[in-house]
């Protein structure tokens, strides 16, 4: 089944996103599986993306769940940052090789792409889990006030989700932050409809977030690791699920090439076969050119192909050949080949040495 990987920095929205398409998905009766970060490390933990050992065992235990779950039963979500290319290209020589679709979905946070929303109090108490949106409160009229606004006219209110409760409230501290800084822009987010168990939970340090952004590499819909891409931007606009549909349920899945295949399947004699026929081959070349002239063909029992002799051959030169043709062969075993191995060989010798 499919595969659809979530990129983006933290506090963009992808949990919420990922939750959403899972829910759509298993309306369909389709079976959905989320890998996330909390599921590898057993609690979601934010300091891992600041050690670089601890992130690479972390993506390497990510990328074991994703191959682990691809199937041709559930349709595998990885909620995770991925913001690396290079990963995002292993995730897709896994749909590749797994012979499945693959979309991915870049969730982008509305004030940019660096750093996180600020919750007055965090320096002070960073252990607290929160995760936060914010929404202007309508003016008077009952038109929204404009993201961006140079002057607030009112103190705005903050949703927030805090330890699984929510709450509306306009911190003191928020609100004169917002008068001494007015040129601050606004996130304008609609709150979804949700359990407090689907929001992200950890916290990312300022330093991190800024980490983070430094690092990132932006998906591009010109690389085919990239693509089908959809980006969203903030939680205001709708997740494209009829065109995630189509890319994940009627498009076909990348065709599979060597480096995503498995080998096929020899018995346990063939390399020696194929050593034993080639020594053979070089054996008989050797003995047949020794009554040979010029423009001879050298005949040798159990062929049907033939050799035309030009200038006399040294050993050297034959199992230099013969060590390219045993590594070529290697690479691509098959029992239905052993009764023509020596044919082949005469036709690379043939090829090479004309």
């Amino acid at each position: 089944m499919p595969l659809v990987v979530f990129c983006g920095l933290p506090y963009s929205g992808k949990s919420r996103r990922a939750e959403e398409l899972r829910v759509a998905l298993a309306a369909e009766g389709r079976a959905v599986y989320v890998v996330d970060d909390a599921e590898v490390l057993g609690a979601e933990d934010a300091t891992v993306y600041g050690d670089s050992a601890r992130e690479k065992a972390l993506r390497g235990s990510l990328r074991a769940a994703v191959e682990r779950r691809l199937s041709r039963h559930e349709v595998v979500i990885l909620d995770s940052l991925n913001y690396i290319k290079g990963f995002r290209y292993e995730l897709y020589c896994l749909a590749r090789a797994a012979r499945t679709p693959l979309c991915l979905v870049y969730c982008v946070r509305p004030g940019g792409l660096s750093g996180g929303p600020r919750v007055a109090g965090a320096d002070e108490s960073p252990s607290r889990n929160v995760s936060v949106s914010w929404r202007p409160r309508a003016e008077e009229g009952g038109r929204p006030l404009a993201a961006g606004t140079g002057v607030l006219g009112e103190p705005q209110a903050v949703d927030s989700v805090v330890y699984g409760r929510a709450q509306t409230e306009v911190p003191k501290e928020l609100e004169r932050e917002e008068t001494r800084t007015p040129d601050f822009p606004a996130l304008v987010a609609s709150e979804f409809e949700k359990s407090a168990e689907h929001v992200s939970g950890a916290f990312y340090p300022p330093e991190l977030l800024e980490a983070l952004a430094l690092r990132f590499e932006a998906p591009d819909s010109r690389n085919r690791w990239d693509r089908p891409l959809f980006t969203l931007v903030g939680l205001e606009e709708p997740l494209p699920l009829s065109e995630i549909r189509a890319a994940l349920f009627e498009n076909r899945a990348p065709p599979p090439h060597q480096s995503t295949q498995s080998q096929p399947l020899a018995s346990g004699t063939f390399l020696h076969q194929l050593d034993q026929v080639t020594s053979q081959v070089l054996a008989g070349l050797m003995e047949a050119q020794k009554s040979a002239v010029p423009g001879d063909l050298l005949k040798l029992s159990g062929t049907t192909e033939h050799l035309r002799f030009t200038r006399p051959l040294t050993m050297a030169e034959l199992s230099r050949l013969r060590r390219q043709f045993i590594s070529y062969t290697k690479m691509h075993p098959n029992n239905e080949n052993l009764p023509q191995l020596a044919n082949m060989f005469l036709q690379y010798l043939s090829q090479s040495l004309h």
